[in-house]
């Protein structure tokens, strides 16, 4: 995969089709949300996602589709661009009718294997709070491994997981 972005990314993995998304369909979902949903949303990443004029994965989600039925199961993508250290850091979400079957393990590893192509990423990081069990098991099946606590900005006491391309 060449370092240019193509707008009409998709990524396929055994079950998903993970379809980028366009600006305008982002702003409509979210839109969408519950009021409450909406407002844990990071103004940093809203604000760049309001500025992008075409679709892009550090502005842009996943739309996680299975193959086989064409239904919606989650999304994932990236909280921004790589930053001074390239380092990536990686959100996703599954449908509550769709988890425990391994459909997010599957779209973080998706996520790997398209950072591993670019030169300006070393680290793919997550957060994932303390209390999440199953979201920390999808991390580890994907080859992350646990850092250790971090005070995060937007979601206070986290733990951190990384995986370092270069290493």
């Amino acid at each position: 995969m060449s370092n240019k972005i193509n707008i009409h990314m998709k990524l396929i993995t055994e079950r998903l089709e993970l379809k980028l998304q366009t600006p305008a369909e982002m702003l409509k979902w979210i839109e969408s949300l519950p009021q409450e949903v909406r407002s844990e949303i990071s103004e940093v990443w809203l604000s760049r996602l309001r500025q992008a004029n075409r679709a892009d994965p550090w502005s842009c989600l996943f739309n996680l589709l299975s193959k086989s039925s064409g239904e919606l199961i989650g999304q994932c993508g990236f909280k921004g661009p790589p930053d001074e250290f390239k380092t990536v850091e990686i959100t996703y979400g599954i449908e509550p009718q769709y988890r425990s079957y391994g459909y997010a393990t599957e779209s973080v590893c998706a996520l790997k294997v398209f950072l591993k192509s670019y030169p300006q990423v070393n680290t793919l990081r997550a957060h994932c709070n303390r209390e999440n069990i199953a979201s920390e098991r999808v991390l580890f099946k994907a080859g992350l491994r646990l850092i250790g606590e971090i005070e995060d900005p937007e979601d206070g006491l986290v733990n951190r997981w990384e995986i370092n391309f270069k290493e």
